[in-house]
């Protein structure tokens, strides 16, 4: 069974920085594809950045500079660096793992930035 818990989120003031972590059971976080997404309210939801397995990284252009997705093997965890937050980064934050032919989800995290 497949699990991935995401932690890190919160209030912080336009400027600030937070680290979302991805913790996952079930599947291995080095041999799949791994991305966050974010679903700000009344929007679907959007790619925010993903990692594939042999390490190439795409990132949406409106957090380019700003955001880093990487990960940790040995604890099996994938982070999301996010530095320079702006108000529109506001949105849950969602992990997601791509584990050939099923696509799971986390529960989200609630990211706000104030302005």
């Amino acid at each position: 069974q497949v699990q991935l818990v995401e932690s890190g989120g919160g209030l912080v003031q336009a400027g600030g920085s937070l680290r979302l972590s991805c913790s996952a059971s079930g599947v291995i976080v080095s041999t799949n594809l791994m991305g966050w997404y974010r679903q700000a309210p009344g929007k679907v939801r959007e790619l925010v950045a993903r990692l594939d397995s042999s390490g190439p990284t795409n990132y949406a252009d409106s957090v380019k500079g700003r955001f880093t997705i990487s990960r940790d093997n040995a604890k099996n965890t994938v982070y999301l660096q996010m530095n320079s937050l702006k108000p529109e980064d506001t949105a849950v934050y969602y992990c997601y793992a791509y584990n050939y032919p099923r696509h799971y989800w986390g529960q989200g995290t609630q990211v706000t930035v104030s302005s």
